[in-house]
């Protein structure tokens, strides 16, 4: 079986406002000998994008009358509606001669459109110009975000804040001209065909289809992908819950609005007030670490007043808006330690914490000066930051070419992640307690620690040897805490436990150094590559974790108090370091082996090449242009199920960050995806992620929903995409044809627009763009009342 879908998709038309219906020619690279990827031609409904007050946010669809021009798309149809295609005969041509170049036939060929070759225009490709002319028959359900006077009057930065008018408006003149998958609508075209499997295989020429006949077959493979030599998280771990059971077959859906004491900043998992009351103890922070109700909810949470859009990347790592994070503690708390101050309608981050008062990139060089073998962003790629603080560390380390995954419990100084998240900068809600993080072991370069108040030393340094575990055979842990470099009755005590301990853990200290402009210092160990120093300790202690204790198996794993040895075997992961970034993004990992078989069914190293082509194909030729997503709003991704995360890999050159989520019941895949220079996290999607509301731009579901709901409550699992995705945020669902169709029932009940949808052969694509609407009808839920 193949590793990357070949698909068949129809051609559908785009519904303007004005209820006219147009064929879009699809994107074309240069040249006419390009295959579109993924039918970015697909039916674009509701054009009109919740129309927005004009400001910073959307300055690159106002600012250039010329670049607006450029971005309407060019259409080319027929007398019968039909969009033209270069080659209509279906001739008979091997497909493998053009594999190299998107792998497809020459007979998928489109109209070459220039106008469209602009990834940067392609909001405006989707959407009219006049986007106030839709009715509003809704309207007194209607929110509007709210834009202050201020902002009106002045320019550059006060502009960054229009309000945003409810997508509803742009329902009423689209949705009864919606086009679904009626063969009478569309003309059947192919988009995307891997040419790598079929070169043997013959056109089918009496049907119109242009694909071979083992394209469909191939897509499907996707959708029941094999795990291959992967096992799962959830046969790793063993500890996940009985997954809830939900049928999903609902038609009618009825939104209700949330009632919980956490309000519009509720987290299921982790606001359970009943189970969190409940609890024997919280001497390990259990009351921070997660308590999932039985039943996940299925209401929406509600906004804040007065939300905004978010301001853009890069200008959101200096400020955000304080209507959308309307906390003051953190503000009063750590003010005079420069970490966030409230200015005007702004909460800024003038300096970047407390250990960094001057600068996080001079603290950020202070540390490769230090060590120089750190070279961030070649041999340090990937980062986890511990006790994140508002994740400034992380957020200036994207200058270095570094990604940083932070974390911070939930409400320990209010909303520290919830700021992180705002501000573009990835961030999780976790705490170091009783349980293993979610994460693969050895997969971090570096660990990083400032001022992060972990007791690594109590209890045989159980949290510890947990960092121990997460970080590569060879990696580094920076610990800048005042026990480095305070003199403090505690703080020398502090010390010397800590030297005790990582002596015993074979850690080598091998720099203290103290930044004297910023008045702290930093102490950098480094994990050894090899067991020799294991062996030869004269005492073992901490213990060796037995052979049986799987150092990847973590999702709901309890903590152990041992370490895991060295991979011996050069062909095994952490035998050797990665290669250097950013090679290591495309090169499959050495120690994938041809003897394994990877998720789609090929060997592996061939799996996950496969993948990653595709994936390149995927979004450079259709989702970057055919979707209508204006990317430059777009900084926090989030593929829902990312099997080698090679629709990361593909955004790699964009101004976003990606989310990696691998589920515990997929191919355990997580590692490889580190190996490469990204990262990402374990998940039971029948549970709400550890986030807050509002924390993404855009998800990515490719054949996720599908496999949800044969265990779980399918509205839960949407309802949980609303609350984790911003308004105006985008949602992309590849999926079967069924699971489609309830997908977009279900957010069509939450006012959505739909931008695209199409289903061909039980194969389809929803991409569908989040709306303000709240539902009036409120449930309580007891279990999150305090």
């Amino acid at each position: 079986s193949s590793v990357v879908p070949a698909e068949n998709v129809d051609m559908v038309s785009l519904d303007n406002n004005d209820g006219i219906k147009k064929q879009l020619t699809p994107p074309a690279e240069e040249g006419n000998d390009q295959k579109v990827e993924d039918a970015p031609n697909e039916e674009k409904k509701g054009a009109g994008d919740a129309s927005l007050p004009q400001g910073d946010e959307s300055s690159s669809k106002q600012e250039d009358p010329e670049e607006t021009t450029e971005g309407k798309p060019k259409e080319e149809s027929t007398s019968s509606g039909e969009t033209k295609t270069e080659t209509e005969s279906g001739e008979n041509k091997n497909d493998e001669s053009k594999s190299e170049n998107g792998g497809g036939s020459d007979s998928d060929e489109k109209k070459d459109n220039p106008d469209e070759e602009n990834p940067d225009t392609s909001e405006k490709q989707t959407k009219p110009e006049t986007e106030d002319n839709e009715s509003g028959e809704d309207g007194e359900n209607q929110k509007k975000f709210e834009s202050d006077d201020s902002e009106k009057k002045s320019s550059d930065d006060d502009t960054e804040g229009k309000g945003v008018k409810d997508d509803k408006e742009t329902k009423t003149g689209n949705e009864d001209t919606e086009t679904k998958t009626d063969e009478k609508e569309i003309t059947e075209t192919n988009v995307d065909v891997q040419a790598e499997e079929k070169e043997s295989q013959p056109k089918n020429e009496t049907s119109g289809d242009l694909s071979p006949p083992g394209a469909q077959l191939e897509l499907l493979n996707e959708t029941i992908a094999q795990n291959g030599s992967f096992s799962t998280q959830a046969t790793e771990s063993k500890n996940e819950k009985e997954a809830q059971k939900g049928s999903g077959d609902q038609t009618d859906y009825k939104w209700t609005l949330c009632n919980t004491t956490a309000g519009p900043d509720y987290i299921p998992c982790l606001d359970n007030v009943q189970a969190i009351q409940s609890l024997k103890s919280t001497k390990h922070y259990e009351h921070r670490e997660r308590h999932c109700p039985d039943s996940p909810p299925t209401c929406l949470v509600p906004l804040p007043e007065g939300y905004k859009r978010p301001i853009e990347w890069p200008k959101s790592r200096e400020k955000i808006w304080y209507t959308n994070v309307p906390h003051t503690k953190l503000a009063e708390y750590k003010g005079h330690q420069n970490w966030v101050k409230v200015t005007g309608e702004y909460l800024t981050f003038p300096g970047g914490g407390t250990q960094f008062k001057h600068g996080a990139l001079h603290y950020i060089d202070f540390i490769q000066e230090s060590v120089s073998d750190i070279a961030w962003g070649k041999r340090s790629r990937v980062v986890l930051d511990v006790g994140c603080g508002v994740a400034s560390f992380g957020g200036f380390l994207f200058d270095r070419d570094v990604i940083t995954m932070s974390l911070a419990p939930k409400d320990e100084h209010e909303a520290q992640v919830q700021f992180a998240l705002e501000r573009g900068i990835p961030a999780i809600s976790a705490v170091m307690g009783t349980t293993r993080l979610p994460f693969p072991g050895r997969v971090f370069d570096i660990v990083h620690c400032a001022r992060c108040r972990v007791p690594w030393h109590i209890e045989g340094g159980k949290l510890l040897l947990e960092l121990n575990r997460v970080l590569r055979p060879g990696g580094f842990f920076v610990w800048s805490a005042t026990p480095v470099y305070q003199k403090k009755t505690e703080d020398v005590e502090i010390w010397k436990a800590m030297s005790e301990l990582t002596k015993k853990m074979c850690w080598e200290l091998i720099s203290i150094n103290k930044d004297t402009l910023n008045g702290v210092g930093v102490a950098t160990y480094k994990k050894p590559a090899s067991n020799e120093c294991y062996t030869n300790r004269s005492k073992q202690e901490p213990p060796i974790c037995p052979d049986s204790d799987d150092p990847n198996a973590s999702w709901k794993v309890p903590l152990q108090a041992c370490m895991h040895t060295a991979p011996e075997d050069k062909t095994q992961r952490g035998s050797q370091w990665p290669e250097q970034w950013p090679a290591r993004l495309e090169k499959p990992p050495y120690w994938l082996s041809s003897s394994q078989t990877g998720v789609y069914g090929k060997a592996a190293p061939e799996d996950f090449s496969a993948d990653y082509e595709h994936w390149k194909r995927v979004v450079t030729k259709s989702y970057l242009k055919g979707l209508g997503i204006n990317w430059g709003s777009v900084r926090n991704v989030m593929d829902m199920r990312a099997v080698y995360g090679g629709f990361a890999a593909a955004l790699r050159e964009m101004k976003v960050w990606v989310m990696n989520v691998v589920p515990i019941d997929s191919p355990d895949t997580l590692a490889i995806i580190y190996e490469r220079g990204l990262f990402g996290i374990y998940h039971d999607w029948c549970e709400s992620f550890s986030t807050y509301p509002r924390s993404y731009d855009l998800l990515h579901a490719d054949h996720l929903f599908s496999k949800l709901k044969q265990r779980c409550n399918l509205t839960a699992v949407i309802a949980e995409v609303d609350r984790v995705l911003r308004p105006e945020g985008k949602l992309i669902v590849r999926d079967d044809a069924e699971t489609i169709r309830q997908v977009e029932g279900m957010v069509k009940a939450m006012k959505w627009e739909v931008r695209m949808t199409y289903s061909k052969q039980n194969e389809g694509l929803l991409s569908v763009q989040k709306s303000i609407w709240r539902p009036e009808e409120v449930e309580t839920l007891t279990y999150a009342i305090a």
